[in-house]
């Protein structure tokens, strides 16, 4: 217990899913955690039951919007030590299905997202003496899959960002370390989304349902390392998690 104790992590999209298990895991071993959405009631739910969390609204398509969560942020807290850049949105369709509003909509959240994350909170975490950003990839990011072209362009991106940001503060010596998780399939309200919209005869359902749905607890494990002062040494890296998909 206690491994990222006296630690503020804020988390994006942490309403459900990957995020809400992050700020209740990192919370458990003693962090002061900010959720942040676009949906404010399921978010202020989930913050409730987490001591001492608070949750702010947030569109991290916009900077502005940044902006102001840090700010919030460390009027509340007084500092920042974590980000973890984790909201997302699929859409599922071929790349002949899928309009370019969809395509500029879902790599404006995730790509161009986790691009204002880690641009406007480096100041602040090279203010605190250095901290982790975290940034949530995934396999569609490493490998084909038919049914999600434009997420996996914006996980690819991210991925892309993740080593030049943590290249980037290396350089510098900010003491900031950026590194990316590439999840499989795990079991989140996004995932059963996508296997009610998707033909059982496809063969993305068929590599959904084949190597078995992971659990958001699988990857908040792994973010609690990276979180942590543990990883001290670990910059730049991108560990997938898949029970083997990807192997």
């Amino acid at each position: 217990m206690g491994r990222v104790a006296g630690k503020v992590v804020l988390i994006t999209g942490a309403a459900s899913g990957l995020g809400a298990a992050d700020a209740a895991l990192l919370a458990d071993e003693g962090a002061s955690v900010v959720l942040t959405d676009v949906n404010v009631q399921l978010g202020e739910s989930v913050a409730s039951k987490i001591p001492g969390a608070i949750f702010i609204a947030h569109d991290v398509r916009e900077e502005a919007a940044w902006q102001n969560v840090i700010a919030q942020t460390l009027s509340h807290f007084g500092r920042l030590d974590c980000l973890v850049n984790n909201a997302g949105v699929v859409k599922f369709g071929s790349v002949e299905d899928c309009t370019l509003d969809e395509y500029r909509f879902i790599n404006a959240v995730m790509s161009e997202g986790t691009f204002l994350g880690c641009k406007t909170v480096i100041p602040t975490l090279a203010a605190s003496g250095g901290g982790s950003i975290i940034n949530m990839a995934s396999i569609a990011g490493i490998k084909g899959i038919a049914a999600v072209p434009s997420y996996s362009a914006a996980k690819g991106a991210v991925l892309a960002l993740t080593r030049s940001v943590a290249a980037h503060c290396r350089e510098v010596g900010n003491g900031i370390r950026c590194n990316a998780i590439i999840p499989g399939s795990i079991l989140t309200p996004m995932t059963q989304q996508a296997l009610l919209e998707m033909s059982p005869d496809s063969a993305s359902f068929e590599e959904l349902e084949g190597h078995g749905q992971g659990k958001p607890i699988d990857v908040a494990n792994f973010l609690l390392y990276l979180a942590s002062d543990e990883s001290r040494h670990v910059n730049g890296a991108s560990l997938v998690i898949d029970n083997g998909e990807t192997a």
